[in-house]
Order: structure tokens, then C-alpha cells, then sequence
């Protein structure tokens, strides 16, 4: 019997660490999702004191915050610069400080979601991903819960199981909409 590594020894290398988690939930779920029917799949993240979830096809990858971001000039405060992604530059945005509810302290756990729309690049800073979540299709909910960090725009309903709420937020929503994409400070 192989012996599995120890979570604190991927947290440095976050896609492993996503990858691990996984399968470690397919483990322990085993034929409990045969059972519930459908499944949806989405990646939990931190913003600030709440827990939210965003639809794994909207997103392409989760890194760490890069070391050197280029400024841009002319952008708004939330837009924290410009990144190298593998030849690519790639707007990284304080997600938080977009939506007007403070400033993401930038500290080890922080982590950038890269959004997979074809159009529009951006990276989102968020506090800290917390790895796949799966859901019965059946425990999804059109109504949200209320939440601190001002997103209701962007939420496409929640998952519930228990009494637990999982706000789930549209990436392809997000960056789509008008003010997202009025990057430069007007003048």
C-alpha cells in the first residue's frame, strides 16, 4: 500500500494540492454520487470571512499570486497589474476590492483563479481556494443566500447541504458585465 502525501507538503504547489483533494473526495464519496443522480463540480474559494463556489468549466487554473505584477497605468485601484502567464499577459484583479468590499490582503494563502473565457483574460484574486467541491444536482437552489461581500449580480444560486449555503458565483457573469470590463479610471 502506497502512502498518501501529506496535504501541507503540496501547499506550495496548489494545482497538486487541488488534484490530491480530489481524489481523496472521490475516495471517500465512492458510489454515494451513483445514488444522488447528476453531479455538479465546482471549486470553493474564500473571499473575506464567507465561503463561495465557482463552476469548475469557468475556470482554467488556480495559481499563486505572482511575485511582480506590471502597474497599468490609468487603471482602476482593483486592477493590480498585468502578469506573464506563459507568454500571455493576464490582468490580475483584486476580486474583492472589485466588488467593493475591502482590499484581499496579499499573504501565502492567496491564491489567483484564471477565468476560462475565450474573450475576456483575467486573473481574481481571491484569500484562499479551499479545493473541489461536488454537489447532487438536486441540492442546487435558485436563491442564494444573502452574503457580506457585495456579489448578488454575479451569484447563479447556491448549493445547500444541511444547513450549509454555497453561494455560487458566474465567472463568465463577472467578467462580462460592463463594469468589470471599465477598467480605466475615466478622465
Amino acid at each position: 500500500m502506497t502512502a498518501l502525501p501529506n496535504l501541507r507538503s503540496l501547499r506550495d504547489r496548489p494545482f497538486e494540492l487541488l488534484r490530491e483533494m480530489e481524489r481523496r473526495g472521490r475516495a471517500v464519496a465512492g458510489g454515494r454520487r451513483a445514488a444522488e443522480g447528476r453531479e455538479w463540480v465546482g471549486v470553493a474559494f474564500r473571499m473575506g470571512p464567507e465561503t463561495f463556489l465557482v463552476p469548475r468549466d469557468e475556470m482554467r487554473e488556480v495559481m499563486a499570486l505572482p511575485s511582480h505584477l506590471a502597474r497599468v497605468p490609468g487603471a482602476r485601484p482593483w486592477i493590480l497589474g498585468l502578469s506573464n502567464l506563459r507568454g500571455q499577459l493576464l490582468p490580475v484583479v483584486d476580486l474583492r476590492q472589485f466588488l467593493g468590499s475591502g482590499v484581499t490582503p496579499a499573504v501565502r494563502a492567496s491564491r489567483v483563479l484564471v477565468v476560462n473565457h475565450r474573450d475576456i483574460p483575467a486573473g481574481l484574486l481571491v484569500d484562499e481556494v479551499l479545493g473541489f467541491r461536488r454537489f447532487a444536482e438536486s441540492e442546487h437552489v435558485a436563491v442564494a443566500p444573502p452574503t457580506l461581500v457585495r456579489c448578488e449580480r454575479y451569484l447563479a444560486g447556491a448549493f445547500r447541504r444541511g444547513a450549509d449555503g454555497w453561494p455560487v458565483i458566474s465567472l463568465r457573469r463577472l467578467v462580462e458585465h460592463p463594469s468589470f470590463l471599465q477598467a480605466s479610471v475615466p478622465g
